[in-house]
Formats: structure tokens, sequence, C-alpha cells
């Protein structure tokens, strides 16, 4: 069984910085939002948003050997940038650490960055949640996908894969091919509505 709100809440301000806390209860808040607008648990949108970030805090060299310890799969450009792993190694926790049982919650935490095609509302809902959480300021197009996300959740995630993509480009950084999938994916479907 899971842990309670308030135990699950004392637990990360321990693993969390401050700032990820704020974040994290951010993700929360506005996740609950999302789930009441697009009719969906309003208890597992918070527990999701409140766990998706539970191992953002760990070095790159501890997130690989929880990994390993853990026998979780590891993809050559997680092993480059293991700060990816934080999604992976947090749905693992989020069953382990904190009891959650719920394969919903979960499979929520595990693609909160990358997305996959095809998501359940709870999944895009997390995903959405982390992008435009009210503490963020610096994603292109915020104001927009905020007020999309709460009309479109399909075009809103189009839109966050896009500019992620556009961001790690420009940054030259590496994109995990699991969000130019989710990107192909949700731009088809709003190419063909």
């Amino acid at each position: 069984m899971a842990m309670d709100i308030k135990d699950i809440k004392k637990e990360l301000k321990k693993v969390l910085t401050d700032k990820r806390y704020e974040h994290t209860l951010g993700v929360a808040y506005s996740a609950m939002c999302l789930a009441m607008v697009y009719d969906t648990d309003i208890k597992k949108a918070e527990l999701a948003g409140l766990l998706h970030d539970n191992a953002k805090c760990m070095s790159d060299e501890k997130l690989l050997k929880k990994c390993k310890k853990h026998n979780l799969n590891m993809s050559e450009i997680e092993k480059e940038q293991p700060y990816l792993l934080h999604a992976k190694l947090g749905a693992f926790y989020a069953g382990e650490k904190y009891g959650v049982c719920d394969k919903d919650i979960i499979s929520a935490v595990y693609y909160h960055t990358t997305g996959h095609p095809d998501m359940t509302m709870l999944e895009k809902i997390i995903f959405v949640a982390d992008y435009i959480e009210p503490g963020r300021n610096k994603a292109h197009n915020l104001s927009e996908i905020r007020k999309l996300s709460f009309s479109d959740i399909d075009k809103a995630v189009y839109r966050i894969t896009e500019d992620t993509i556009r961001y790690l480009n420009n940054d030259k950084r590496k994109l995990d091919g699991m969000t130019e999938k989710t990107y192909h994916y949700y731009k088809n479907i709003i190419e063909n509505r």
C-alpha cells in the first residue's frame, strides 16, 4: 500500500533540494488541476506529480550505480547522460520505496521526461504538468503552452516535445529516441484532425 501523502512529502523533503521540492509541489498542483479538466483521478495525479522527480537529486554516478543494482535497463544515451535515468529509477522507487502498486502512476513517473506514443491521460498530465508548473519560467512559448494545456492536451504534448527537441538540438545535446517518437506521434495526431 502506498505511503500516506504527508509521509511522502516528508520523505521527499529529505531527498530533494528545496528548489526541487518546490518544483515537485508545483507539478503535483498542476497535475491535480489538469486532472479536474480532463476528468482523471485527482489523487492519482497528485501522487504521480509528487513522485515524478523522487530520484532527481542523485549524482550521475549514483543513478548509474542504483540502476545497475536494481537491474534496470539503460540505453546508450542514458549511460552517456545519466541524469535521464532519474525517471526510470524514480518509477522503480515509486513502487519499492513509496509503496505505489498502481501501474498508471508508476508509468506516469517513468515517462514524465520523454513521453511515449499513445500515452494514457495520466501520463500526458504528468508530462505536461512537469513543463508548465508555476515555478517554471524559462521554457519557450510557456504562456501559450500553459493555456493550451487546459484546452487541448494532445496539442500541448506536441508543442512541448517540439520545443524540447529544438532546445536540445540548439544546445548540441543528444536526443532520447523516445522523445522523438512521441513528437512524431502527436504531430501526426494534430495534423490529421
